[in-house]
């Protein structure tokens, strides 16, 4: 059975200009380059030829990646303010730290783009994303860590628009 890839409305959004535009424009662009690179010659020891070889690789398997996400992609409704759920971004403090030390993460599939940078993804199925699943601002919650049970503070979560 496949994996069901759950994502925001903007990231499936964007999986699917990416692949549109790698489907069409990338792959005209690049074919375009192996012909000019064929046309200087000997394969074996050019160089623009074996780049844009490479570079037609690593995008049909960015291809396949999408096509494989899109498969199976499940579009989730954002969870309210105030509360933990896929495409919340949250606020998180360690238990005994201050507020001042509070860490951010957008809550979802690897796809994810927040809107600030300073905000990193955590997977939903990860120890601490599970956890906070369904937690509230203020709650602190417990995980399982490598290390032993941690706790952490929902400082804030809001919905990416």
């Amino acid at each position: 059975m496949a994996q069901v890839h759950h994502l925001t409305a903007t990231a499936l959004e964007r999986l699917q200009a990416e692949f549109h535009d790698l489907t069409t424009r990338g792959r005209i662009e690049v074919a375009d380059k192996i012909e000019r690179a064929r046309e200087m010659g000997d394969l074996k020891e050019n160089g623009d030829y074996h780049a844009a070889k490479d570079e037609q690789g690593h995008m049909e398997g960015r291809i396949r990646q999408i096509e494989s996400i899109l498969e199976d992609a499940e579009v989730v409704s954002p969870a309210p303010d105030g509360v933990v759920g896929l495409g919340s971004i949250i606020a998180i403090v360690y238990e005994g730290d201050s507020d001042s030390d509070a860490e951010s993460y957008l809550i979802g599939h690897v796809e994810e783009k927040p809107e600030n940078d300073s905000v990193s993804v955590m997977s939903p199925s990860s120890p601490l994303g599970s956890a906070l699943l369904g937690a509230k601002e203020g709650d602190m919650v417990s995980y399982e860590a490598p290390n032993g049970m941690l706790k952490v503070k929902v400082l804030s979560a809001k919905s990416q628009k």
